[in-house]
C-alpha cells in the first residue's frame, strides 16, 4: 500500500490520473510537427476553453447536439482546442492565426511557451497571417501591450480590418460580438503602429505558397489559407467549423458568433467538400489538438481523420 501511494504521488507530480479522487495536471508542452512537402507545419496550442455547444449552436436541433455528443463521449460544455500553426519555409516562418493570448481569462496565452518549446522564438517569424480579426485570433499578437512578434508582418483581409477596426460598427453585432473590437483594435495597435500591418483583397497570393480565400459569413473577412508545397497542401480553415462532432455531421449548424450565420454555413460546405474532394490536409482552430487531419464525406454528412501520430516528422 506505500508504494502504491509513493507511485501514485510521483505520477500525480508528472500530472498523470491514477484514480478518479486524482486530479489530471498539466499536459505536456502543446505543439506537433508534420512534414508537408518540403515545409514543415507545426500545430501549437494556446489552450483550451469551455465552450457551450448547446447553448451557441444554432440551425440544429438542441437534441441532437446532445445526442451527437454524447455518441462521441462528450457532453457540454466541450473543451475547445484553440490551435495556431507555423509553417516553416526555406524563406520564411509564417504562424497562422496567434491564439487568444491573455484575453480569454486564463483559458489562453500558453502559445509562446508551446513556440520555444517547438524550438522557435517569437522574433523568429516573419509573417502571421490572420484568419479573422475575433480574439481567440489576434490576442497572442501581444504581451502587455507590445509586439510579440517584433520582425513579424501581419496579414489580414481589408474587409476585416474595415469592420473590427472601426467602433462605428458596433451597432451591427449583437451583444455577444461586442468584445471581438477592442479585442482587435488593442491587439493590433502596436503593429499597426510599427507599420507592420498588410492588407489584401479577395483571392490572392499573400505570400509565395500561400493563398487567400475569402470565405466570409463567421465575419465579413473571413479568410481561409491554401498552403501550398510541392504536390501537397494544407488548407487552414480559421473558425469554419467550431465543434467537429456536431458540424460536420451537421454542416448547416452554425454558432452564435457568427456575423452571418447562413453565409457561414454556405462556406463550411464549401470547405468540407473541397478538402474532402481534394485530400487536402486541415489546419483547424478549434478541433482537438493538434487540429490536423483529413475530411472525408460520411452519408449527408463528414468526418474528421485526424493525422495519424508519428514521432519524428
Amino acid at each position: 500500500m506505500k508504494r502504491f501511494c509513493l507511485a501514485a504521488a510521483l505520477l500525480f507530480a508528472l500530472g498523470v490520473a491514477v484514480a478518479d479522487d486524482v486530479r489530471v495536471g498539466p499536459q505536456g508542452p502543446g505543439f506537433y510537427r508534420l512534414r508537408m512537402g518540403t515545409d514543415e507545419v507545426t500545430a501549437l496550442l494556446d489552450g483550451t476553453h469551455p465552450f457551450p455547444a448547446d447553448e451557441l449552436l444554432t440551425h440544429v436541433d438542441r437534441t441532437k447536439v446532445d445526442r451527437l455528443l454524447e455518441a462521441d463521449y462528450l457532453a457540454s460544455p466541450v473543451q475547445g482546442s484553440i490551435n495556431a500553426f507555423l509553417v516553416k519555409t526555406a524563406e520564411r516562418l509564417v504562424l497562422i492565426d496567434t491564439g487568444a493570448g491573455p484575453l480569454y481569462a486564463g483559458d489562453g496565452g500558453f502559445l509562446p511557451t508551446a513556440l520555444l518549446a517547438a524550438g522557435y522564438r517569437p522574433e523568429d517569424v516573419t509573417d502571421i497571417l490572420l484568419t479573422h480579426l475575433h480574439r481567440d485570433h489576434v490576442g497572442g499578437l501581444i504581451r502587455n501591450g507590445t509586439m510579440l512578434f517584433p520582425r513579424a508582418i501581419v496579414h489580414v483581409n481589408q474587409a476585416d480590418a474595415d469592420f473590427w477596426l472601426d467602433p462605428a460598427n458596433e451597432g451591427k453585432v449583437p451583444t455577444i460580438l461586442l468584445p471581438m473590437f477592442p479585442g482587435a483594435m488593442d491587439s493590433l495597435a502596436p503593429y499597426r503602429k510599427a507599420g507592420h500591418v498588410v492588407t489584401f483583397r479577395g483571392e490572392t497570393d499573400v505570400l509565395p505558397g500561400f493563398h487567400a480565400i475569402p470565405a466570409p459569413g463567421h465575419t465579413p473577412g473571413h479568410t481561409w489559407y491554401l498552403v501550398t508545397s510541392g504536390q501537397d497542401h494544407l488548407l487552414a480553415w480559421g473558425d469554419t467549423v467550431h465543434v467537429a462532432t456536431v458540424q460536420l455531421a451537421e454542416p448547416g449548424a452554425s454558432i452564435r458568433y457568427d456575423y452571418d450565420e447562413q453565409a457561414a454555413a454556405v462556406s463550411r460546405r464549401r470547405a468540407l467538400e473541397e478538402a474532402a474532394a481534394k485530400g487536402y490536409w486541415v489546419a483547424a482552430a478549434h478541433v482537438s489538438f493538434p487540429g490536423l487531419g483529413h475530411i472525408r464525406r460520411n452519408g449527408d454528412g463528414y468526418l474528421w481523420v485526424p493525422a495519424n501520430y508519428t514521432r519524428t516528422p
